[in-house]
Formats: C-alpha cells, sequence, structure tokens
C-alpha cells in the first residue's frame, strides 16, 4: 500500500527544513518564498519496534518495514485557488496526497521572514484553509452545472443523489467550511471520491514551535491556539520543532536516544508524524515472518484476510485458502512458533477473518 502525505503551509514556516529532517535528505530550504518549485518526494522507514523483536527472534536473512512518502510542496499564498504564486500547480500536487500534514509558524525569530511580517497561527491556519476551500468550490460548482438539469428534469436516481451530495458540499464551502466536516452517509462517501477534493482530506496540524518550547509545547501560546483549532474541527495536531528535528536527523540511533532523552522526550517528531497520520488514515501493521523474512505490511482496518494477502500478492488473494494467525505479542511471550502450537495460540482463519494490527499471518493459497 502506498501511502502519500503532503507536506503544505505559508512559505518559511519550516516545511522544507521538516522534510530534510525527516527523510534526511538536503532540498532547498532558503528564507525566501517559493524556495520549493516542484514537489521533492522522500520515503521514510517507519519504525516499528515490534519489527526489531522479530528480527530478535527469527534472525532473517532480510527486513522489510513498511514505508511512507512525504512530499514537501511549495508554500501556498492568499491568491492560491485563483493562481496566485504558482498556485494550480500547488494545489494539484495536493490533490495526489491521502493526508495533509499543514505546518504551522509558532514561534518568534526576527531573522527569518514572515509572508504577513507577524506571527499568527491561527491566520496563517486560515489562510491556506481558504485557498483549498476556494479551490474545492470551483470544483464542486461546475460539477453541479452538469448534473443539475438531469436531477431536476430526468429524476434519475444517480443524478439527484448526486445533485443532493454536490449541494450539501457547497453550502458548507459557502460558509468557508472544509468538506470533511460534512455529515456524509456511507453512500455519499463513495460517490465523494470520484471529485478529489481538497478539503475531504484528513490534516494534521504540526505546530513548528521553537527549540526552548519543544520539552513543553503546552506553555507556547502559538501551539496552544493551534491545538485547540485543530480539536473544534476534529483534527490531529502535534509539537515539533524543525530545527531540532534537523539535528536528529544526522545522529546514530543511540546518540539520537541519548538526545531525546536530554529534551525530555520519548520519540522523533518524524515517529509522532507518522504514528498519528496512521490513526488519521485509519491504517494497521500485519507482518509476515520466517528465517528468510521478516516484513512489515501496511493495511487499513476492516480489511479481510484475502484482502491482505492481496497486498502481498494479487494471486493470495485469488487462490486465498485460509490463513494461519497469531499475535506478535503472543511470539513475544512464548518465543517460538512450537511455543505458540502448544500453547493453542495460532489458530487458522477463514475468509471472513478481519486481520486485526500486529497480526503474524500465513497465507495459504493455491491458483
Amino acid at each position: 500500500m502506498s501511502l502519500k502525505a503532503g507536506i503544505v503551509g505559508l512559505p518559511n514556516v519550516g516545511k522544507s527544513t521538516l522534510f530534510n529532517a525527516i527523510t534526511n535528505s538536503h532540498v532547498e530550504a532558503a528564507n525566501y518564498p517559493f524556495a520549493t518549485i516542484n514537489p521533492n518526494s522522500g520515503i521514510v522507514e517507519v519504525n516499528d519496534e515490534r519489527v526489531d523483536k522479530l528480527v530478535e527472534l527469527f534472525k532473517p536473512k532480510k527486513t522489510v518495514k513498511t514505508t511512507f512518502e512525504f512530499i514537501d510542496i511549495a508554500g501556498l499564498v492568499k491568491g492560491a485557488s485563483k493562481g496566485e504564486g504558482l498556485g494550480n500547480q500547488f494545489l494539484g500536487n495536493i490533490r495526489q496526497v491521502d493526508a495533509i500534514c499543514h505546518v504551522v509558524r509558532c514561534f518568534d525569530n526576527p531573522d527569518i521572514i514572515h509572508v504577513d511580517n507577524t506571527i499568527d497561527p491561527i491566520r496563517d491556519i486560515q489562510t491556506i484553509n481558504l485557498e483549498l476551500v476556494l479551490a474545492d468550490l470551483d470544483t464542486v460548482v461546475k460539477r453541479i452545472g452538469k448534473v443539475e438539469t438531469k436531477a431536476h428534469t430526468t429524476k434519475e436516481k444517480e443524478a439527484v443523489a448526486e445533485y443532493n451530495l454536490l449541494t450539501k458540499i457547497r453550502a458548507a464551502l459557502e460558509d468557508e467550511k472544509p468538506a470533511r466536516l460534512v455529515e456524509l452517509t456511507d453512500d455519499e462517501k463513495i460517490l465523494v471520491k470520484q471529485y478529489n477534493l481538497l478539503t475531504i482530506k484528513p490534516v494534521i496540524y504540526v505546530a513548528n514551535v521553537a527549540e526552548e518550547d519543544y520539552a513543553n509545547p503546552d506553555a507556547s501560546k502559538y501551539y496552544q491556539a493551534v491545538k485547540e483549532f485543530a480539536a473544534s474541527e476534529g483534527s490531529e495536531c502535534i509539537a515539533i520543532c524543525a530545527n531540532i528535528e534537523s539535528e536528529l536527523s544526522e545522529l546514530p540511533k543511540e546518540e539520537k536516544l541519548e538526545y531525546l532523552n536530554s529534551l525530555g522526550a520519548t520519540a522523533t517528531g518524524l515517529d509522532r508524524l507518522v504514528a498519528t497520520t496512521y490513526r488519521l488514515l485509519n491504517l494497521a501493521t500485519f507482518f509476515t515472518v520466517g528465517e528468510d523474512e521478516v516484513r512489515a505490511w501496511t493495511f487499513t482496518k476492516g480489511m479481510t484476510a484475502p484482502q491482505c494477502a492481496g497486498t502481498i500478492h494479487t494471486d493470495f488473494e485469488k487462490g486465498f485458502i485460509r490463513a494461519e494467525v497469531y499475535s506478535c505479542d503472543d511470539i513475544f511471550e512464548l518465543k517460538t512458533e512450537k511455543a505458540l502450537k502448544e500453547a493453542g495460540k495460532i489458530r487458522s482463519e477463514g475468509k471472513a477473518y478481519l486481520v486485526q494490527d500486529g497480526d503474524c499471518l500465513l497465507i495459504r493459497f493455491n491458483v
């Protein structure tokens, strides 16, 4: 499952610095607007201590962790929905991602310019959100123009359903509310996907705080404001310090842990960002294990065993017979698959089984 998160925000809020840190790459992070013109893409491994524990037990020849792709999208500005500041190109890049990481400046620094010359994270959020809303409103209004006549004259069921959905979303957008806040039926949730709306995508507000606020971001009035705003619309919010993340990305694992401990933290901003994105997208992880390979696989919660088998190979789903399943927590406790069998911890599950986070699967299939 290929997952993409787009890093967005106003110019000079720390997007590219954060991107450099989480992908340990070195794109340009200049102190002027539009330093990033083309989206920079970086693949990062998802740190999961369960993989490390499974490797200790099975000592495989190969280890494969799940990955996440982050895309650094150039800073948006007022008027982006009308093409200002290369807006059309940037908005098009956002359409390609699964989730939006909205970086918000929550620190004072007179040496780093701000497009509005003052620090106001809520104003900055609303500037970006309004541009996304306006872009979506344009999309929705154009589509309504195409289906309205059919819905009113022929009364076709599909046309009426689409028109009702679109008018519901238009009302929210005209009220400057994102489409993700509109209550939709299960059928409408399927139907709305065809429009690829920007404001339907889940959002994580990433508060880029000052170094002195890293250990206790709640002490920052800016972070508190962003957290309250995120809560008001049911979005996620985390605090990071892009400069510290940049320093951490250069350190070996042991030194990184020591540095985190000295800061009073237990996980890097990247790890917290990935974990939050997984939660936001309703994702989980299952494992395939053995002497040849220990591998982590990403799946959407609610997927059946055959569907998860299909993420490994399409033939596994087509010819699925059953899955032998056990929890990684059980093998951490009992240490071997032999001990699991003796304890009755290995189950044989059929096509209706809903895979759980942390399951270890052995797929039986026949094509």
